[in-house]
């Protein structure tokens, strides 16, 4: 029985550790996290690993707690998805005040622990919480323009680790956001793309005039484009500090025609099949982007 009991308890854990894992979305929190460890590594003269440590916790408890308020406050829209549905709140396993207590929790230690950075951490963490939750989460039902609501508070993790290591706000971090904004509204919207239908039973407003259709590809197509311009803008010396080399540019720039050509194929298609692949593209470039940004950086 006492052998039992443990495996029992176990189970009791591992389920409440994956509901957990599941509210605050932790792949997301971690890709957030990596990109505002880039940025800070951008941003750096001396790397100061309690800076990082704290940069790495603080955002991770900002995005835990702006995905754990979102599903507080979809709990009934996510119950009319199949993606959506097994969530924790919507399948009943977790009551929304406990839910809203880690959200909280984590929102007051999260901005605490960016403000132990610099106070203008604390503020872009603050803001952050703030536009995902009170604007873009109630906006998705209402209006196809909560995409680029929801692309402010999206974009910030990569400029916060500038501001992290540098305490200012300037071009550089406001190149650093561009790159970051103007790469969601393509990869969003090829989500959207996939799951229009699922979307649309939910009431909820994710493709541009909330149209499965060649305009909304070609806004895709069209964003794309300024995230490839933004992304290579550094080796012009516009962006102050923030530089890169010629063949930096050019990587970054197949890079980004990787995930135009993916986007092109959709126009011509207007597949689920190739929609996906764009949104694959897309999380292959936010990825590699940050990395060849700071191999340029300590090449130099």
């Amino acid at each position: 029985m006492k052998s039992v009991s443990i495996i029992y308890n176990k189970d009791i854990i591992k389920a409440v550790f994956s509901d957990f894992k599941q509210l605050t979305k932790v792949g997301l929190s971690i890709s957030v996290v990596f990109t505002s460890i880039v940025g800070y590594l951008l941003g750096a003269e001396q790397t100061n690993y309690i800076t990082v440590l704290s940069l790495a916790v603080g955002g991770y408890l900002m995005v835990g707690a702006s995905n754990a308020f979102n599903q507080v406050i979809e709990k009934d829209i996510d119950a009319l998805m199949i993606r959506t549905k097994n969530r924790p709140l919507p399948s009943g396993r977790m009551k929304p005040n406990v839910a809203l207590t880690i959200a909280t929790i984590f929102t007051i230690t999260g901005i605490a622990i960016l403000y132990s950075i610099n106070p203008k951490c604390a503020l872009f963490g603050a803001i952050s919480i703030f536009l995902y939750t009170s604007a873009y989460t109630p906006l998705k039902a209402i209006t196809p323009l909560a995409v680029f609501v929801g692309a402010i508070p999206g974009a910030i993790p990569f400029m916060l680790g500038w501001v992290a290591a540098t305490g200012k706000f300037g071009v550089e971090a406001g190149f650093l956001f561009m790159i970051q904004f103007f790469w969601q509204f393509p990869h969003f919207w090829a989500i959207g793309w996939l799951q229009f239908e699922e979307y649309n039973k939910a009431g909820l407003h994710m493709l541009p005039m909330d149209k499965k259709d060649k305009g909304a590809i070609a806004q895709i197509i069209f964003y794309t484009c300024v995230m490839i311009l933004v992304s290579i803008a550094p080796v012009l010396k516009v962006t102050g500090s923030l530089q890169i080399h010629i063949i930096t540019a050019i990587i970054v720039a197949l890079l980004g025609l990787f995930m135009l050509y993916f986007a092109i194929k959709l126009y011509k298609t207007e597949q689920n099949t190739d929609a996906r692949k764009l949104m694959l593209a897309s999380v292959f470039y936010i990825t590699v982007l940050p990395i060849v940004y700071v191999i340029d950086k300590f090449l130099h």
